[in-house]
């Protein structure tokens, strides 16, 4: 009796352990199968959005750029993150003189640097030099500067007021009859004007913190000067600061973005600006909206106009790293391929690579599709950038001369 109580003992022994074993395993194999689940739903979640993370081993490079360009750029870095998860961008978006200025300051240290023009790269370059003592910028080899697309800079107007300033001009908008208009106490009437449209109004933005009113500002200096050079000597002429600040006179306010400019003047009509200087790029992003809200908004383009040539460059910082430069080059090689200079057109830019071209057969080009609203392909004559020395004493002529305050 006992040898039988025994067996059926350990019997049971038996029968619980073996269920214990099976319980045990199927906890692990449900863990394990939670587990391939989150991981599976990671994958799934990553393939619907169509980005790939960077791993852990990804380099970081950093690119301080325009605001005009923005939505290209931003474009763009999307379909680079698919191709190239190993390298991690780090993208700011700023007004091209006041990066110059961070950058000079120190306050973020970046791989790369875009501002709107040459001209901000040029007083970096004097800045970065006279403060440092070093070069920031390369000046022969891959690494430097290059053109990533190019805008110029045109006047937008409404068009009767551009009308009767192009007829005072000799058929084409100039400083000259701006000057003759902005000064006169009779108003638009000096210059055949209706008198119900009261006193000219000029928008144009801050010199000292915006690349288009900077560019506004050199082109006011070439037309007085009648060349498209300048020198240090030229900004201390008397004469030439009085005729800048007459201009400046008809500049209610200097904002410091010419797209808000753009906006308030497709916002609120003639009653804000009768005519603005501002990015070709950015007259062909707003034209169309302003249609049938105030008249008949159009793009008329100076008789020497500046290029916005978006320069981009790899800084020559201690702070950028061997890895940071190779993955640098390759960002700035798919900004430059074919495709993404062609998606640059859409967005009213013209492509940085000559071999390019701005006319296609695209309906959608607003090249062509816009040309009713003065858009064209050809442009005039364009100035090529005043050196960092002389833009710095025309930004010190300015503040001194014709900013807000000054007068």
């Amino acid at each position: 009796m006992k040898a039988k109580l025994a067996i059926i003992g350990a019997f049971s022994l038996a029968v619980a352990a073996i269920i214990a074993i099976t319980a045990l395993r199927k906890s692990e194999d449900s863990g394990k199968g939670s587990q391939e689940t989150g991981l599976l739903n990671k994958t799934d979640a990553s393939m619907v959005s169509g980005q790939t993370s960077p791993g852990p081993s990804a380099v970081e490079i950093s690119m301080l750029y325009s605001t005009e360009k923005k939505e290209w750029i931003e474009e763009v870095a999307a379909s680079f993150a698919k191709v190239h998860p190993e390298i991690k961008l780090k993208l700011v978006a700023k007004g091209s003189l006041d990066a110059e200025q961070a950058l000079l300051e120190g306050v973020e240290k970046f791989t790369l640097f875009s501002p709107a023009d040459s001209l901000v790269l040029n007083l970096l370059d004097a800045d970065w030099t006279s403060k440092n003592r070093t070069k920031v910028l390369a000046t022969s080899g891959e690494d430097a500067p290059q053109t990533l697309v190019i805008t110029p800079l045109v006047f937008v107007a409404w068009e009767d007021r551009a009308a009767a300033l192009t007829k005072a001009g000799g058929g084409v908008v100039t400083w000259k009859s701006l000057r003759k208009a902005l000064t006169s106490n009779q108003g638009w009437p000096a210059v055949g004007g209706k008198t119900e449209w009261g006193f000219v109004k000029l928008g144009h933005t801050d010199p000292t913190r915006s690349n288009s009113g900077l560019q506004a500002l050199t082109l006011m200096s070439f037309e007085f000067f009648g060349r498209p050079t300048l020198d240090v000597g030229d900004v201390l002429k008397p004469d030439y600061q009085a005729y800048i600040k007459d201009i400046e006179k008809g500049v209610t306010k200097f904002e410091s973005s010419t797209g808000t400019m753009m906006t308030d003047m497709v916002r609120f009509g003639p009653s804000k600006y009768d005519i603005s200087v501002v990015y070709e790029s950015l007259a062909i992003s707003q034209i169309e909206n302003a249609q049938g809200r105030w008249g008949s908004l159009k793009v008329y383009y100076p008789q020497t106009t500046c290029w916005s040539d978006n320069p981009v460059a790899l800084l020559q910082g201690d702070w950028v790293t061997p890895a940071q430069r190779t993955g640098a080059r390759t960002w700035l090689a798919f900004l430059r391929s074919r495709a993404n200079q062609e998606r640059a057109l859409a967005y009213g830019f013209r492509p940085g690579d000559p071999t390019v071209p701005v006319k296609t057969a695209d309906a959608q080009n607003p090249f062509t599709r816009l040309a009713a609203y003065g858009v064209r392909v050809e442009v005039p004559p364009v100035a090529a950038p005043p050196s960092g020395p002389v833009v710095r004493n025309m930004l010190t002529m300015w503040s001194r001369v014709a900013a807000p305050g000054s007068r």
